[in-house]
This record gives structure tokens, C-alpha cells and sequence, in this order.
């Protein structure tokens, strides 16, 4: 078993396109209309046929206090591998990220946390 698709709600599929491509990086590699939404999902380009993440509308009556409570409590709502949490932390705040968390060492992890513009607290990380 392995994951295929994994997804983060997003508020506005257009502003999440150009953040996830134009600033962190990944591939769009489906974009399917559905109505007034698009089936989107992003892959790394350093895996373009792994794990797909899916950009996907926060429509849903319960995301926006899903949400709400991640973001409040600083809980991520997706985890992305880096090789340098502190290389790309200068990146990312170079180009006006948002950073709710500094680069942290924690034990063989270095961590650190970002605003993705989208409503999602995102982790990057990198294990020793």
C-alpha cells in the first residue's frame, strides 16, 4: 500500500496554484475543470509519478472550523521534506513567506513552520 494522493484545503485553487508552483516549488500535474472547480494536484519535481497533492476546494462546511483549529493551535496541516530546513527558510522568507515557527532542532529533525496565503499552516522538515 502506498499513498497516491493526499490533499490540503485551500480557499482559493488559483492564489494556492501559484504559491505551491511559483514559491515552494512543486509541478502542477492535473488540472481537471469540475464546475466551477478544477481537479488540481501538485507533485514534486524531483518525483514527478509520487505522492500527488491535491489542492482542493475548502467548499465543505466543516473545513473552515478544521481549519480555524489547526491554525490555532499551530498544528500543521501537511509536512513537506526538505534537504536544509535553514537554506530553505532563507529561500522561502526571501520571497515573503510567512513563517509561524523559525527553524527548529528537534533530537535528528529539523523543523520549521509557514503560512501557505491559503488558510494551512505548513511543516517543513528534515531528518538526519
Amino acid at each position: 500500500m502506498r499513498i497516491h494522493i493526499t490533499s490540503v484545503f485551500v480557499d482559493d485553487q488559483e492564489k494556492a496554484e501559484r504559491f505551491y508552483t511559483d514559491v515552494l516549488g512543486f509541478v502542477k500535474k492535473h488540472d481537471v475543470p469540475l464546475g466551477t472547480d478544477r481537479w488540481l494536484t501538485m507533485v514534486s519535481p524531483e518525483d514527478p509519478e509520487g505522492t500527488e497533492l491535491l489542492l482542493e476546494p475548502s467548499r465543505h462546511p466543516v473545513v473552515r472550523a478544521y481549519k480555524t483549529g489547526l491554525a490555532k493551535d499551530g498544528i500543521p496541516a501537511a509536512s513537506f521534506a526538505v534537504d536544509d530546513v535553514p537554506a530553505e527558510f532563507d529561500r522561502l522568507r526571501a520571497l515573503g513567506v510567512e513563517f509561524t515557527q523559525d527553524p527548529l532542532e528537534m533530537g535528528p529533525s529539523t523543523t520549521a513552520v509557514l503560512d501557505d496565503t491559503c488558510g494551512n499552516l505548513i511543516q517543513i522538515v528534515h531528518v538526519k
